[in-house]
């Protein structure tokens, strides 16, 4: 029987619209090939949403998103996306980082220290700074801005659970950032450590988040998993665009605590090149990979990595990734065809 799905689409604006429609005709290749199918509707979000709607999140949207088996999400400059995260309570963000062999000259770290890098971020999503209080006033000494940091014991509890059944799949180590010297009052490493207990084999490392992010530069092959809060796995996981030669390669899963999730790539809007045609639309595959993983999909998510590690070391790339020498520039609808073709050669080995 065939296994059907059902996803909500919402590509907002920017380069948004042109990376999703992409990656869609490579997901839907590759569920005719496996044998499954993903209806597609389409909903606002962002500036779209505000000029139609009158609110960057409509009801409409949300509710269309509630009957969906997930969220394929674009890309927005303002509104939106902090909305949907709370309606569904997405507080898992999950950001692998992966070196490709073809790519590891793009990155300005140096090619040794990039070799074999396979690092998976936890980020909690739906509290810290972006969703404390915050305005602006005055007192006596004039008008000031404020935001505030505020995260209950028990969301960082829940989300250390995640990060350690992470780490306890795959080598074992978390990394725990922190800002304790300066932010006493949020125990990250306190309460991280209480929650390994149950985690036998889990070596939990707590750092310093300016060390850490300095260690990420220096020697990224070191670490396994990092777990963050908001703001700092905000910061943190950027740096992985540097590491693997480019932000356009870099995709997420955002899930709630019962699997439902929405995936996207993790670079904005992009105004300066949306409507050429040239948007690289690896970054939202990586979140339709993670998706098709979170279904179980896993035949399916493998087929995509091993034909986007077949066109990389064939030397295709797009503008993002700077052809040079015998590399093949290629714009977003050329490597969308180039995907289907190198899906159905799979396919038949």
């Amino acid at each position: 029987m065939t296994h059907q799905y059902c996803l909500a689409v919402l590509p907002g604006e920017g380069i948004g619209l042109e990376v999703v429609e992409a990656a869609l005709k490579i997901l839907q290749q590759v569920a005719r090939l496996k044998g499954f199918s993903v209806e597609v509707n389409y909903g606002l979000i962002g500036e779209p949403a505000l000029e139609t709607c009158g609110n960057f999140f409509p009801e409409e949207t949300a509710q269309l998103c509630e009957r969906s088996d997930g969220i394929l999400f674009g890309a927005v400059s303002r509104g939106g996306l902090l909305e949907l995260r709370k309606r569904f309570d997405l507080f898992v963000n999950l950001r692998p980082i992966r070196t490709f062999n073809s790519l590891l000259v793009k990155s300005p770290l140096k090619t040794e220290r990039l070799k074999g890098v396979d690092i998976l971020f936890v980020r909690e999503l739906t509290s810290g700074i972006y969703f404390g209080a915050s305005g602006r006033t005055e007192d006596e000494r004039g008008t000031y801005g404020y935001h505030t940091m505020r995260y209950y014991d028990w969301e960082i509890r829940r989300i250390a659970r995640v990060a350690l059944e992470k780490a306890r799949s795959r080598k074992g180590l978390l990394t725990v950032a922190h800002k304790e010297n300066a932010l006493p009052h949020l125990p990250w490493s306190h309460l991280v450590k209480e929650e390994a207990e149950h985690f036998p084999g889990v070596v939990v490392e707590p750092m310093l988040v300016d060390n850490l992010a300095m260690q990420l530069v220096i020697n990224p092959q070191r670490f396994d998993v990092i777990l963050a809060g908001n703001l700092f796995g905000d910061l943190l996981s950027d740096l992985g665009g540097a590491i693997v030669g480019s932000i356009g390669l870099l995709g997420s899963a955002s899930l709630n605590a019962n699997g439902f999730g929405m995936y996207e790539a993790i670079h904005g809007t992009a105004p300066d090149i949306a409507g050429k045609g040239i948007a690289n639309p690896l970054g939202t595959l990586a979140g339709i990979i993670l998706m098709l993983q979170q279904w179980g999909e896993e035949e399916s998510a493998q087929m995509l990595i091993q034909a986007q590690d077949n066109l990389l070391a064939k030397g295709y790339r797009t503008a993002d990734l700077a052809p040079q020498g015998k590399e093949i520039l290629v714009n977003t609808e050329e490597l969308v065809e180039l995907f289907v073709n190198e899906l159905s050669i799979l396919q038949r080995f």
